[in-house]
């Protein structure tokens, strides 16, 4: 008899966990998953939902804990017990403590790991937002890395830490009341959670104006009365810069605001006479009128705001170019007013306890002291993971010999997967925990098999609502939940009075002094506690709601909205959001047009998780083939059409996709899609690691952030052999 039971997905971690109703077979096995109108974040799903079935029983997963048995390189294991796996692990993390120090061993963990519980349990003390596991503290080692290096905190900490004083996620757009929404730089059709697209479609029927600034023409661009705005990748900066250049030099800012409570802006008012429009059109490729008229739209609209991510973020200016966007939007107006980019009422969110988090033993000591300062600084004390293949093949600052990866495939997300592989290959020593096994996994020691959270109770926070996430069926053969796996080595390790015995007690220290109890919430309607929200106010700096300490002002050093920032001249960076063009560009390389004459940007193919979910049989029958997005124009050059095999190029290596030719994608620009390169999938996407054409030495010299969106590359049509002949060695020089 088939059954259903409200609870919350367990698929991705990229959202607090959309409510769902879980479908059950005769069997008690999960069927198919629906969305829960009446939950919060419940009322869509994506369509991984669809493949919830065969996620989670999927032939791929790993079902017992697995020892090493052939050599590095090879997915060639033997089964072996949890006992025997946290014996080997205690003791080759004695041996390389032993030999050489604590801070010889390190951890990496992914968005496999973004699971609420385990967030709050291993979050590093000092923190703004949970990146690494401070698992390894009470071991003391201070080298602890997590998927924070290479996404999201540009946007989410740093850029509005350092302008604003507060996290992204202390901020909201108001699409519902927005009569102009900029979409930019991301993709909300294929964003999770989905339900900002739900959003900006009832916009577009309400009659707001959507703009998607892209180089791609994305589902959000084809809404009603949409303008889709091409621009150069990489220069999101500059055109913000000359957005500000107009409103400045027609009046059309915020005086009042600049006047009381801006840090810096003289000195930006003098830097941005050099973004004329006509300059940044040069700059962008964006014709001057549409600047002009984008600027006009900004200033005029009763009540403007943005969506925005990954498009600005890798780049070489990408904190400064998020940056830019911020101070735009105060210039214009558009800070904090309704249907604008608003701070998020401090009474309407939950503060849970983080006084048991553990901060770093020191993070001087760390493989990441003296790189990176801002990140650490807001991270933590966490070094920067782009330092790890040096610390491992150059012993600089000293040698990483022992590596625990958690949720994560580094060889199929980080650029120069070769040298990756060459550091995994000179490790002493490697653990690996996952869904499947990944490509990480050919070099690691052991290999731990992770629970998905269906598998698992714990909680999930959403701002201002708490709830319970209930176990909805037991482990698939012998998995355990990221927490249960660390929870397990520390008390292995002897360290288990440091963290909390199960997800249920963490629950108990998290909701200390929130006036919320656990019994609160396994009594309440779908085990969910709300706060009753407070009036939404504007403009919060003028009344001290957004300072802790109830003052007027922004929770900055100075108190003001730093468009100059205080901690960036500190810490020796550049003060004002300056652009400056990527290291690979039609500009900045001119000569290596000639070879390389298109625009590569790589990113993720929904529905996907990366590389996680390419055995699922509904992906690999939709998407069999990798393709590389390429403009019509481009395409007839080169003489290929949709379908093809081709070879994409840049100067680190190329690798073989199918070319997808379609007017979405602008002219000059290519995209391909992250996650091939594992052993799950296809042999096409196998083989097919797009990170083999990007570049670990470019980053953003703030976030550390790689470069992923602007390098220079060429796209060829694969030319195939009928036959293949062993050389006549009698040919001898005649050949």
């Amino acid at each position: 008899m088939e059954t259903q039971k409200q609870g919350i997905c367990g698929l991705c971690y990229h959202s607090p966990g959309c409510g769902v109703n879980v479908h059950f077979d005769e069997h008690g096995k999960i069927k198919k998953l629906t969305p829960d109108p009446d939950a919060v974040m419940g009322s869509v799903l994506c369509p991984m939902a669809d493949s919830a079935r065969q996620i989670i029983y999927s032939e791929s997963r790993i079902k017992q804990p697995l020892k090493r048995k052939g050599p590095k390189g090879k997915l060639d294991f033997e089964p072996i017990s949890w006992d025997q796996a946290y014996e080997i692990i205690a003791e080759k993390m004695g041996e390389i403590k032993a030999a050489h120090g604590p801070e010889a061993l390190g951890f990496y963990a992914g968005t496999g790991t973004y699971e609420r519980a385990f967030k709050d349990a291993f979050q590093l003390g000092g923190s703004e937002i949970y990146l690494a596991s401070s698992i390894l503290f009470p071991y003391g080692s201070p080298n602890t890395f997590g998927v924070g290096a290479p996404c999201y905190t540009s946007l989410g900490v740093l850029a509005p830490k350092l302008t604003a004083g507060c996290l992204h996620t202390d901020m909201f757009s108001d699409v519902d009341n927005s009569d102009l929404i900029i979409v930019w730089g991301t993709d909300p059709s294929t964003s999770t959670p989905p339900e900002m697209f739900v959003r900006l479609k009832r916009a577009a029927e309400e009659g707001a104006r959507i703009i998607v600034i892209d180089p791609r023409q994305t589902a959000s661009a084809k809404l009603s009365e949409s303008l889709w705005v091409p621009i150069r990748p990489g220069s999101d900066g500059a055109l913000a810069l000359g957005l500000c250049h107009i409103l400045i030099r027609d009046e059309l800012v915020d005086q009042a605001f600049i006047e009381d409570w801006t840090l810096g802006y003289d000195e930006f008012r003098e830097y941005v006479r050099d973004f004329s429009p006509e300059v940044v059109s040069e700059i962008s490729k964006i014709p001057v009128k549409t600047i002009e008229f984008l600027a006009e739209e900004i200033a005029e609209a009763e009540g403007a705001s943005y969506v925005m991510y990954t498009g600005l973020e890798y780049t070489k200016s990408g904190v400064q170019s998020i940056r830019a966007v911020m101070v735009l939007w105060a210039l214009a107006g558009q800070l904090d007013v309704e249907g604008g980019r608003c701070f998020v009422p401090p009474k309407n969110q939950i503060h849970l306890n983080k006084d048991h988090q553990i901060k770093t033993p020191s993070y001087e000591s760390s493989i990441g002291g003296d790189h990176f300062p801002v990140y650490a600084h807001f991270c933590g004390g966490e070094p920067h993971a782009n330092r790890l293949p040096k610390a491992i093949l150059e012993s600089d600052p000293y040698k990483i010999r022992g590596l625990f990866i958690l949720g994560a495939s580094i060889l199929t997300s980080w650029p120069n997967p070769v040298l990756w592989q060459e550091a995994f290959n000179a490790l002493d020593f490697m653990v690996c925990a996952d869904l499947q096994l990944t490509r990480d996994a050919a070099w690691a020691d052991i290999v731990l098999p992770a629970a998905t959270s269906f598998e698992q109770s714990s909680y999930c926070f959403y701002g201002n609502a708490v709830r319970l996430r209930e176990k909805m069926i037991d482990p698939v053969g012998e998995s355990k939940s990221c927490f249960s796996i660390l929870i397990g080595l520390a008390h292995k390790l002897g360290y288990k009075d440091k963290f909390p015995e199960n997800e249920m007690e963490l629950l108990d220290w998290s909701l200390s002094g929130t006036g919320i109890t656990r019994n609160d919430l396994e009594q309440a309607p779908r085990h969910t506690v709300r706060l009753d929200p407070e009036p939404m106010t504007y403009r919060k700096w003028e009344t001290g709601h957004l300072r802790k300490d109830g003052r007027p002002g922004f929770e900055t050093p100075s108190g003001k909205f730093e468009i100059n920032s205080t901690q960036l001249k500190e810490m020796g960076y550049e003060g004002l959001p300056k652009y400056e063009e990527s290291y690979e560009t039609p500009i900045s390389q001119a000569k290596l047009t000639n070879r390389y004459p298109l625009i590569l940007g790589t990113g993720p193919l929904k529905p996907d998780m990366k590389s996680c979910l390419r055995a699922v049989p509904d992906f690999m029958e939709k998407y069999p083939h990798p393709t590389v997005q390429m403009n019509p124009k481009d395409a007839e050059a080169r003489k290929i059409i949709s379908g093809d095999p081709v070879v994409v190029k840049t100067a680190r290596g190329n690798v073989e996709m199918r070319a997808l030719v379609t007017e979405d994608i602008m002219r000059g620009y290519v995209y391909a899609p992250v996650g091939g390169g594992g052993p799950q999938g296809t042999e096409t996407w196998r083989k097919a690691n797009v990170n083999v054409l990007t570049d670990l030495e470019q980053f953003d010299p703030i976030s550390g952030f790689p470069v992923y969106k602007t390098l220079l590359c060429q796209v060829k049509k694969k030319r195939r052999r009928r036959t293949i002949v062993v050389q006549d060695p009698t040919l001898g020089c005649v050949g």
